[in-house]
């Protein structure tokens, strides 16, 4: 069975290029019907952090990738790593090293002042006795000969020479493991089939791959991805745009817009842009991945949050907007509003705008007591000699009951041939006066929606203003 995992350090929120692998296990594990796995990789306990772990959970939650076991978190399984760092002792395939980091420092400057290698250079390996004032840390024997090829899913095979790799530490001397450590010992205990990570772990898998040998372990399948890029082609950062999934969640964007979009960005399946959750699980695989860094381009995601918003239901967006009202303060309370009122009302807007934050500013015309005029639009349409409009307009609706969209359009045209103008002359500043812009969906649907009550009360409130 196909076992992959997810393994975030919690020393910031989850950032767009995790999210992106965090998908392309989850995919993986979907599409092969195995197991997704989350670990907290939080050994660096100066900058990991209690709040980044529960955002890397929210947001995985909100782009719905669901773990199957876990989260494991590494700070409660240090024995675990003791044990299999003395084993390694033990069989003479790790050593004690009572260097101090000090010493290694002024080691390593004097080998590259000489124009050596700066590796550790072994001196601890044949001591026979403790030494007794200092606490040891374990280094790893790594061997010095041949050649290690990595097979990869993505990146095909990639060779290392054995000759530059380092007795790596995987016991600090205050007991704590180190990273490449950890990810053997882990990956071993929880039967990891296939490791799919960022190309940024590359040059560690060499080293990884010794300490799986020197365990007696099968090497699972490696796939590296290509890291996203900034339009600057370096790498994805703050100076590019929002960079955290919270973040895009804050500003708006729907889970399955996001999704749809980190998984284009380094895979493909023909010329199709947008995928269902389903077909996402049935078409992946890594042959469609491609070995090239993915440029991140913010316009493209906000295109694709478009295409989503107008094909979600209106009572499903309408329960998606409510945070976004109530922080805007556009309603006070969840129950302040109508719901199935404001259904309407987003099906008027929900092919205008591109994010649930801009879908809430453009509800509030309909939900607000007072419109605000926006001041070129009052000054070219809530002028003098509109004023008669306005008024036969207030005048006709408040003798009518049927506010339907076909009623409505008579009307207005009666108006327009009263006064021997086009349509338009009419239907703006009757627009600006129930929205204060001049721009807005269908008036008939605006008028509709309002109902005759809101209607003819912006209109004496801009003739009041006209006056």
């Amino acid at each position: 069975m196909v076992r992959v995992r997810f393994a975030p350090s919690p020393t910031g929120h989850l950032h767009i290029g995790g999210a992106r692998t965090a998908l392309f296990n989850w995919l993986f594990a979907r599409h092969n019907k195995g197991v997704f796995i989350l670990r907290i990789e939080d050994t660096d306990r100066s900058r990991s952090t209690e709040e980044y772990i529960d955002s890397i959970m929210e947001g995985m939650k909100w782009l719905k990738l669901d773990w199957d076991e876990g989260p494991f978190r590494q700070t409660d399984r240090f024995e675990i790593y003791r044990k299999y760092a003395e084993k390694l002792v033990s069989e003479g395939k790790a050593y004690y090293c009572y260097c101090s980091p000090e010493e290694l420092e002024d080691r390593r400057k004097k080998a590259i002042s000489e124009g050596k290698s700066p590796k550790y250079d072994r001196r601890c390996l044949g001591l026979n006795k403790p030494i007794s004032d200092k606490k040891p840390a374990i280094r790893f024997k790594m061997p010095q000969e041949g050649t290690i090829v990595v097979k990869d899913m993505v990146k095909g095979e990639v060779s290392f020479e054995n000759s530059q790799l380092d007795d790596l530490i995987i016991m600090r001397s205050d007991g704590t493991p180190t990273y490449n450590f950890t990810v053997v010992v882990d990956d071993v205990d929880m039967g990891i089939t296939h490791v799919i990570r960022g190309d940024d772990h590359l040059n560690n898998t060499p080293k990884q791959i010794h300490i799986y040998d020197a365990l007696g372990y099968k090497t699972p399948v490696f796939a590296h991805l290509p890291m996203i890029l900034g339009s600057d082609k370096t790498r994805l950062s703050k100076r590019h745009g929002a960079t955290s999934v919270i973040a895009y969640r804050d500003m708006g964007y729907l889970p399955e817009a996001l999704s749809n979009y980190l998984v284009r960005l380094g895979w493909s399946y023909g010329d199709q842009e947008i995928f269902s959750r389903e077909e996402l699980i049935e078409y992946f695989s890594f042959e469609h991945v491609g070995k090239a860094s993915a440029v991140f381009n913010p316009e493209k995601l906000l295109w694709l949050n478009s295409q989503y918003i107008m094909k979600t239901s209106p009572d499903t967006l309408v329960e998606l907007v409510i945070p976004f009202l109530l922080k805007k303060e556009i309603i006070k309370k969840e129950e302040d509003i109508d719901k199935k009122w404001l259904s309407k009302a987003v099906v008027t807007l929900q092919e205008r705008v591109k994010t649930l934050d801009e879908l809430a500013e453009s509800l509030n015309f309909y939900i607000t007591e007072k419109v605000e005029y926006n001041p070129k639009a009052k000054s070219k349409f809530l002028k003098p000699e509109n004023l008669k409009f306005l008024e036969d307009t207030k005048e006709t609706l408040e003798n009518t009951e049927d506010f339907s969209i076909q009623v409505l359009e008579n009307i207005f045209k009666s108006i327009s041939e009263k006064y021997n103008v086009k349509l338009g002359s009419i239907a703006q500043p009757v627009r600006v006066a129930l929205t204060g812009k001049s721009e807005s969906p269908g008036i008939f649907e605006v008028i509709n929606i309002l109902g005759k009550e809101k209607t003819i009360k912006r209109i004496e409130d801009a003739i009041k203003e006209i006056g």
